[in-house]
């Protein structure tokens, strides 16, 4: 099992799909899911939808949902997987993809080997990374299953129930130009004036269930120029929606408060990602994915993060996903990396959860 799982994986992470460039990722995944007997269909957004029939007595259970992302940050182009000693690394300077790819190879292992399941609906959606993209894009309409299991949490022993009202603030400061060395007091330095706006805001963690953050600043074009020009892109995040909204407009109004006091003008557009959701710890996913859990020697606990994942849009639409673990470590860096025994295990669990939602739980 784990052999063929992890070449599986290993061909998968060499398919370059950073995101906004899956199509040929989500090409290769079609074949393979249609290989297992489903019925597959790529959305007018580009996101897979596979369906599975009841295998082993499931046939008069509810469909399950299973859901993974396709995409991968950068740096994700060229990656080179080894496995030494059991732990599966990038060869180079690149991440590994284990976020969410170890997902969908567990995902796939688990169709092949499990002797039971109810039908099951598949979705493989772009662009997670970017802003949850492509699931906010979905063709829902493909989808008749109201509850199911995201794979694309790192650890196995935590169940994600909850995630944050995420707001994207992108700021552009125009200030004017003039020659730095012969006349900068006919200037307005509009890099002098973002960093002014900057300063003024209260960044990190601001309590338990509230971030903020700059993440971006670019501007100017010479060194001796005084910039007319600056844009940074900033972002706040609440498990509390109108906390994360009143800290939005805070954040706003330091900014173009900040800016008018330098004497240059700011354009600050802020989005709502997605909204705060969250499920009862004793919901159905939840109570199944824990005894799944258990199965495979792991006790699990709930949790809320204050990072985002498609469940929030799934949650929001009126499909109850719970957000299982994966095994994955260090996503997000050049240093991920993932252990084939927590792979396994992480197998282990979704033929468990097959078969307790063929049963009825």
């Amino acid at each position: 099992m784990s052999e063929r799982m992890i070449a599986q994986f290993m061909e998968m992470v060499r398919i370059d799909s950073e995101s906004g460039n899956e199509a040929r990722f989500i090409a290769w995944l079609e074949r393979e899911f249609a290989a297992l007997g489903a019925a597959t269909r790529i959305d007018g957004y580009g996101n897979l939808v596979a369906k599975l029939p009841a295998l082993g007595g499931g046939e008069g259970a509810e469909p399950i949902l299973l859901s993974c992302h396709a995409d991968t940050v950068q740096p994700g182009v060229g990656i080179e997987p080894v496995l030494v000693d059991g732990v599966i690394r990038s060869a180079g300077d690149t991440i590994l993809g284990a976020d969410d790819k170890a997902g969908i190879a567990e995902m796939l292992e688990a169709l092949r080997t499990a002797p039971v399941r109810p039908p099951v609906e598949i979705a493989i959606t772009r662009q997670e990374e970017v802003g949850l993209l492509g699931v906010k894009n979905l063709d829902f309409g493909l989808l008749s299953a109201r509850r199911g299991f995201l794979l694309d949490n790192d650890t196995l022993d935590t169940i994600v129930i909850g995630g944050p009202s995420y707001f994207a603030i992108d700021v552009t400061v125009t200030g004017r130009a003039a020659h730095a060395g012969m006349e900068p007091e006919k200037g307005i330095n509009a890099i002098a004036a973002a960093a002014r706006a900057i300063a003024a805001l209260e960044l990190g963690r601001l309590d338990h269930e509230t971030t903020a953050n700059v993440g971006v600043i670019e501007g100017g074009i010479i060194r001796n120029g005084v910039p007319d020009r600056c844009t940074f892109l900033a972002e706040c995040r609440s498990l509390d929606h109108e906390k994360g909204r009143r800290t939005a407009d805070r954040m706003e109004a330091v900014i173009r408060e900040r800016v008018a006091e330098a004497g240059a003008e700011a354009v600050v557009r802020v989005d709502e990602l997605c909204r705060a959701v969250a499920i009862p710890e004793d919901a159905e996913t939840v109570r199944i994915a824990r005894r799944a859990l258990a199965a495979v020697g792991i006790e699990a606990r709930t949790t809320f993060i204050t990072g985002f994942t498609d469940a929030s849009i799934y949650n929001n639409r009126g499909i109850e996903m719970a957000v299982v673990g994966i095994g994955a470590r260090d996503e997000h860096a050049t240093t991920e990396h993932i252990h084939v025994a927590d792979m396994e295990r992480a197998v282990g669990m979704l033929v468990e959860i097959l078969r307790l939602t063929a049963s009825g739980g």
